[in-house]
């Protein structure tokens, strides 16, 4: 009876601890969820600017350069100052090299079910702790919606001069024929433990 009392306790034990350990579990995935979202303005506020910019320079032939030539850059300096790996990834890809892997499309199929289900694309993100390769990981993703300026590198009726840049820097171009309001990708952000 006693021993029987005793693995109650060491059970009940183990149980509370298991509590708090996932208490502090979800205490830090809810920290480095606010540092993901951190880090998504740090890339896709300068991101932004830089488009607009160059908008407003030369219109959207113009603005092809900044994804093409400064965008890398801006994701550079993201990450060096942050210490996460950032990036974007779409379903319907401008540039190849940012193909999405297993998790991350598992995530944007998800972030589509949810804007089907009708959320703004402005509210899904989605983080977890994942393991790759033995290592830990947090994987972070924020959806990137369709703003009207958007459509006119992205859209459904682009000029010709501009698609001729755009079939000039991306031969297999996929990231057209979106409408304002459309998830068109994500950041994507990874941060090693």
């Amino acid at each position: 009876m006693k021993s029987t009392m005793t693995a109650v306790a060491v059970a009940a034990a183990l149980g509370l601890a298991g509590g708090f350990a996932g208490e502090a579990q979800a205490a830090d995935t809810n920290a480095l969820k606010a540092e993901a979202v951190g880090v998504v303005k740090s890339f896709g506020g300068p991101l932004k600017k830089a488009l607009g910019g160059a908008m407003k320079e030369g219109g959207p032939v113009n603005a092809i350069s900044v994804c093409n030539e400064k965008a890398p850059a801006i994701a550079t300096k993201a990450m060096t100052d942050s210490g996460w790996s950032v990036g974007r990834t779409s379903l319907k890809l401008r540039n190849p090299s940012n193909a999405p892997d297993a998790w991350e499309l598992n995530v944007l199929n998800l972030f589509e079910r949810q804007k089907a289900e009708g959320q703004s694309p402005a509210t899904l993100a989605f983080g977890e702790v994942v393991e790759t390769n033995g290592k830990k990981q947090f994987r972070f993703m924020k959806a990137i919606g369709t703003e009207a300026v958007c459509l006119h590198c992205h859209g459904k009726d682009i000029q010709p001069e501009v698609t001729a840049a755009l079939d000039d820097l991306y031969p297999d171009d996929q990231a057209r024929g979106f409408s304002e309001g459309d998830i068109r990708g994500a950041f994507t952000l990874i941060k090693d433990f």
